[in-house]
């Protein structure tokens, strides 16, 4: 929504809808102020709980010139098969593309191994008689008349979305442009997306997924959107609504609504965003991004002040996911958050998650209806969060009930105390969300020891040092408002258009001015699409990456590319670089060995100003004056409970230093400070934990 905008609007707001809390951050401009709202998501309308998290950040709609989003209801849609009744339009001969998939059995040895389910149904994927050459010639012409009347049949059995995906459409997509065009004229109620409108990269049976899971999504996507759009304007907003990609980027709500598959991702992203935005004021060159929010724990990578980023992501986990090929930031997930459920199975152990209480009815000490233990639960009973203090005391929780359902639900069954059962269900969390981070860095080639850990999301600073020690992590950062920190990293965020262009070549053959050529086409999509709200031209910029691989390999990896390589036509320093990510993922490279380019990758971003760091005022340099009280919280390296210290975050002063065991505490979260860890407050009053060594 793009719209004259009012000149005195001075807010740009941010809200991240997460499974159980709605985060809203609101930044004034005029004065460099931020203000946050935090509420419980509201699940059967989720536009009512971002409206009351604006007015809990004071901010008024027809005051804000910019309106940034990121939901998880695209992923959610998927994970919940909940989507639209869909149809696949396919080439004939290969409509099992999208149930065969690549015929892998990731688990040889599991006798219950399922594969993944496709989001259409057989009876659906409908052949088409054409067929395009991976050159990209037409070999059968595609008829009008046959796709029209194919049309007009879906539209009679209640069909609401129509995927189209032909062979070879990354090469030529006239069969599919022309496709869609008739589906749209006979159907013009329907959701309708063709591949080659989100990926022209090879590999038909990820192109077959993605552009499924687009429509599947798409109508309950593009209605949202929409409610928020006409909920938002009838609160006075004037000014431009853009959503958060995957990638990190942000794209118009018009973009959003047709290619929704672009922001499965985006509150995580734009967590990841912030992240190294972080690393920019505390001039760190590398972190890992540790996020745990109510429902999931999430984790990803700033590497030498560069977001890593992925080619494809499998929704659902590897063995049986469904792959989505988009470009996007390398994020990995598990079902591990405040609110996860504790439980003892049949075989008498005790599992966490990935079953979440959610906002409804919550953990059971929220007292909304809940019965069964969660993470959070557990925390409250260990005496690490305050009753009468979550989120500032807005909310009382039920200390009592929380203990008997750990006592009922989980120390009974196991024949154990209260306390071990409650100290069970935190350690077995933190076991679930190391390897979350191992995903993104042991699995990548890196070594998680090498990096810093900035936490964030409400439940976050409760368990980073639990995770860092497991994994030998040295430093732990918690930035300031934790828990808005996703919204936050909203505002730090820029437009961003991503482009993939299949392109096989030996690179000691490849045509530098062919592939200029490419690039600059992709290049010039990118300025023209954020033209319309980049009105500078020198704040577009672009970036440009290749897939790559040793001649006779199956997979590629992903090589940054800087300019200057293309200036100088530099055959010898792209090899150098292919080799050199290259050993860093696998651990060998091979000078001698012959390279090719599989894909070529161009990112055309348009900078954003963006609030600037805001440095705390100093003050008194003994902790002390931050003490608010001393509680009984249990630390399992003790194995009881210890008289420990709280302090309040507000009155925390750069270059205070605080030996643990301690808790500082905040309107969102609160930080754990374990025994032998060392905080130290830094001049942007981001909290900087040395973890001692085990």
């Amino acid at each position: 929504m793009t719209t004259q905008l009012n000149k005195s609007a001075t807010f740009r707001v941010a809200a991240d809808v997460g499974g159980t809390f709605t985060d809203v951050v609101s930044f004034d401009e005029a004065t460099g102020e931020s203000s946050y709202g935090k509420t419980l998501t509201t699940p059967e309308h989720l536009v009512d709980g971002i409206v009351t998290g604006v007015q809990k950040a004071a901010t008024p709609f027809p005051g804000t010139r910019l309106f940034l989003h990121g939901t998880t209801i695209a992923i959610n849609t998927i994970l919940e098969r909940t989507g639209a009744h869909t149809a696949l339009l396919t080439t004939k001969g290969f409509r099992d593309i999208y149930e065969i998939g690549r015929i892998n059995r990731p688990d040889a040895y599991n006798l219950f191994f399922r594969k993944h389910v496709p989001l259409v149904k057989r009876s659906l994927r409908i052949e088409i008689n054409e067929r395009m050459s991976a050159r990209g010639d037409a070999l059968i012409p595609m008829r009008d008349e046959e796709v029209a009347a194919i049309a007009r049949d879906l539209r009679m059995q209640g069909i609401k979305a129509v995927a189209i995906l032909f062979l070879h459409s990354y090469a030529n997509n006239d069969h599919e442009l022309r496709a869609k065009r008739i589906v749209e004229r006979e159907c013009p109620e329907m959701f309708v997306t063709a591949s080659h409108e989100l990926s022209q990269e090879y590999r038909e049976f990820e192109r077959t997924s993605t552009v499924a899971a687009n429509a599947y999504i798409g109508p309950r996507v593009r209605g949202y959107l929409r409610e928020v759009e006409e909920r938002i304007a009838r609160e006075q907003f004037k000014g431009t609504f853009f959503v958060v990609q995957s990638s990190g980027g942000l794209y118009d709500v018009q973009h959003a609504q047709r290619e929704c598959i672009k922001m499965l991702e985006s509150g995580p992203a734009a967590g990841v965003i912030g992240t190294r935005a972080l690393c920019e004021r505390l001039a760190l060159r590398s972190a890992i991004a540790f996020d745990m929010g109510g429902t999931t724990a999430k984790a990803g990578v700033v590497l030498d002040g560069e977001v890593m980023m992925a080619g494809n992501i499998m929704i659902g986990g590897y063995t049986e996911g469904l792959p989505i090929q988009i470009p996007l930031i390398d994020i990995q997930e598990v079902g591990t958050g405040g609110g996860s459920i504790a439980r003892v199975e049949s075989g008498g152990s005790l599992r966490v998650g990935p079953q979440s209480a959610g906002a409804a009815p919550g953990p059971v000490c929220y007292r909304l209806g809940g019965k069964e233990p969660t993470v959070t639960d557990a925390n409250l009973v260990l005496g690490r969060l305050a009753p009468d203090r979550f989120l500032g005391g807005e909310m009382k929780l039920d200390r009592a009930a929380a203990e008997q359902a750990i006592r009922d639900r989980v120390a009974t069954p196991l024949g154990i105390d209260w306390v071990d059962a409650a100290n069970g269900i935190i350690q077995i969390a933190t076991t679930t969300m190391s390897h979350v981070v191992t995903r993104v860095t042991t699995e990548r080639g890196l070594d998680a020891g090498d990096f810093a850990m900035v936490a964030y999301g409400g439940a976050g600073p409760l368990h980073a040092g639990l995770v860092a020690k497991e994994l030998r992590i040295p430093t732990v950062i918690i930035p300031p408002s934790p828990g808005h920190f996703s919204a936050h990293g909203m505002l730090m965020a820029d437009l961003r258009r991503d482009f993939v262009r299949t392109w096989f070549r030996p690179l000691a053959n490849a045509d530098f001015n062919e592939m200029e050529r490419i690039y600059h086409s992709m290049e010039d999509e990118g300025r023209l699409t954020l033209e319309r709200d980049v009105t500078d031209r020198a704040n577009i910029t672009t970036m440009r990456r290749a897939d790559m691989r040793y001649v006779g390999q199956e997979h590629a990896v992903t090589v940054d590319l800087p300019m200057q390589l293309f200036t100088a036509r530099d055959e010898a320093g792209i090899k150098q670089r292919f080799d050199e990510v290259h050993a860093q993922r696998y651990g060998f490279h091979a000078d001698a060995e012959p390279a090719e380019i599989v894909s070529l990758h161009s990112s055309v971003i348009g900078w954003l100003d963006k609030p600037k760091p805001k440095r705390t005022p100093r003050g008194a340099p003994s902790p002390e004056a931050a003490l608010s009280q001393k509680r009984d919280v249990y630390f399992t390296e003790s194995g009881r409970f210890i008289m420990t210290p709280v302090y309040a975050r507000e009155r925390l002063r750069p270059g205070m230093r605080i030996d643990g065991p301690a808790l500082v505490e905040e309107y969102a979260s609160t930080t754990v400070v374990f025994e032998g860890d060392v905080l130290e407050v830094s001049e942007f009053g981001d909290l900087v934990i040395t973890i001692a060594r085990s």
